[in-house]
């Protein structure tokens, strides 16, 4: 009962974390809350029982490091998309292989939900832009969401529905109503 609350409690602080990085202005900022976001959730997950978005969250975790680098020369690469691809597809086979889940057509989907939200996250954090960013996080939320619900996690799923509402709030703060105004991101970048 105690472990079953406090696995809840990591992805409700998780979720606290998650929700607030897209309040962040830069793209920096963004990564460096979902960097302690993924590494909570990485344990969540891994406690209930969910391996692919345990691993996934590892994996996204690492992702956070590079492309919160991205402006050192190590980080820049265009290997690194594809990489990460991989690496969420070898989640996913290894969830229904190594950790042996069983390989129904139901599984086989809903595994699939949160690599497909990885990838267009990944995406999103490729394309160095904020506005795009918060856009293409519109499409990863309800993925995970499912995936989240039907795992029975209170904190991913609540994290999902907060950070839709989050990236909505961001699109009208930082994208509509600043209009024609650069974003923090884009004068940093010009400096």
């Amino acid at each position: 009962m105690w472990f079953t609350v406090f696995i809840q409690a990591v992805g409700i602080v998780a979720m606290a974390i998650n929700t607030l990085s897209y309040q962040r202005p830069t793209q920096k900022g963004i990564l460096r809350m979902q960097l302690v976001s993924s590494l909570l959730f990485g344990f969540h997950f891994g406690a209930i029982g969910a391996i692919t978005g345990s691993i996934l969250n590892g994996i996204g975790a690492c992702r956070a490091v590079v492309y919160g680098n991205r402006d050192k020369k190590w980080a820049r690469g265009r290997w690194w998309l594809p990489f990460f691809i991989t690496l969420y597809l070898t989640a996913y086979v290894l969830t229904f292989t190594v950790f042996g889940k069983e390989a129904t057509p139901w599984n086989l989907a809903l595994e699939f939900l949160p690599v497909m939200g990885m990838t267009v996250s990944n995406i999103s954090f490729l394309l160095d832009n904020e506005k795009k960013l918060r856009a293409l996080a519109l499409i990863n939320s309800p993925l995970w969401m499912v995936y989240n619900g039907i795992n029975r996690s209170i904190g991913g799923t609540v994290t999902e529905i907060i950070s839709l509402i989050s990236v909505v709030i961001a699109i009208i703060r930082f994208d509509i109503r600043k209009g024609g105004k650069k974003t923090a991101g884009e004068e940093e970048k010009e400096k």
